[in-house]
């Protein structure tokens, strides 16, 4: 595994994390690289996508994910992806599928070559890493180890007991008002990349590890989701934490000792340690 130079790195917990960036059809994406104290030899590389709905959030407002990836035992590239609606679908997805193709090109610089590849996000970034996952399947790679989906956002439709639990609508909330930013113009929400909970082929696709909680809003999404996943033959864990959990407000919070995060930090190493090539 390449040496990485920790005098460069900034502390959070027992987690580094560094500015990093990665080049992409002449475009230079920004990002943080997070690395755990103790690298593990065989340690897998996560492109971990912010979460927000699709017009919000940063790689610092993720800190607290990606800190939780890399702690299970990850080194983990959280990416700056271009938000809506300066940029939309598919030409969103197509560029973050750009970076992860490069970040596996170039998986040496961090980790070592031949080590496992994981998609990450939570929100919409969930629904990003779940689309780059069908897409890697479709286009014949890069070859995933595995999707984690933290209450991802998988249907445009805003039609579940949960949401409306949240009170979602057709308009005036976060959640619509990401998707109308993201799509553009609602014919799109029929694309399986756009909404993968709409898809009709989901066979083929690797392991994923879903988490959601009793009161997170994408609860039932998630459950959908992963039971649609297991009937298409793809191993799939599904965790649902119990209330309250005050999620997805969790995912600002760090992953101290009896966190939500910090919970979730255990299955996220077991997840590795399952799929990770023997």
């Amino acid at each position: 595994m390449p040496a990485i130079a920790t005098q460069k790195l900034q502390p959070l917990l027992s987690v580094f994390w560094r500015e990093e960036s990665v080049s992409v059809r002449g475009n230079t994406f920004s990002g943080r690289l997070y690395v755990p104290a103790k690298v593990p030899e065989k340690a897998g590389l996560v492109l971990h996508l912010h979460g927000g709905h699709f017009n919000s959030g940063s790689p610092a407002e993720g800190q607290a994910v990606a800190a939780a990836l890399t702690e299970a035992g990850a080194a983990v590239f959280s990416l700056a992806y271009p938000l809506a609606p300066l940029q939309r679908f598919p030409e969103t997805l197509e560029l973050i599928y750009g970076a992860l193709d490069a970040i596996a090109r170039e998986r040496g610089r961090w980790v070592a070559r031949g080590a496992p590849l994981y998609v990450a996000g939570e929100e919409a970034g969930g629904n990003l890493a779940a689309a780059l996952a069908m897409i890697a399947r479709d286009r014949g790679g890069p070859a995933l180890a595995g999707q984690i989906l933290l209450s991802p956002m998988l249907d445009a439709c805003l039609a579940t007991a949960s949401l409306r639990d949240a009170h979602a609508g057709a308009s005036g909330c976060c959640w619509a008002d990401g998707w109308a930013d993201y799509l553009g113009a609602p014919e799109r929400a029929g694309h399986p990349y756009a909404a993968p909970l709409q898809a009709m082929r989901l066979a083929g696709l690797p392991p994923a590890l879903l988490i959601s909680a009793q009161d997170d809003p994408m609860r039932d999404e998630a459950a959908q989701y992963a039971s649609r996943l297991d009937q298409a033959g793809v191993p799939v864990s599904h965790i649902e934490c119990a209330a309250p959990t005050h999620w997805p407000q969790a995912y600002a919070d760090a992953p101290e000792k009896g966190s939500c995060l910090c919970k979730t930090c255990g299955e996220i190493a077991a997840f590795y340690e399952r799929t990770a090539p023997s």
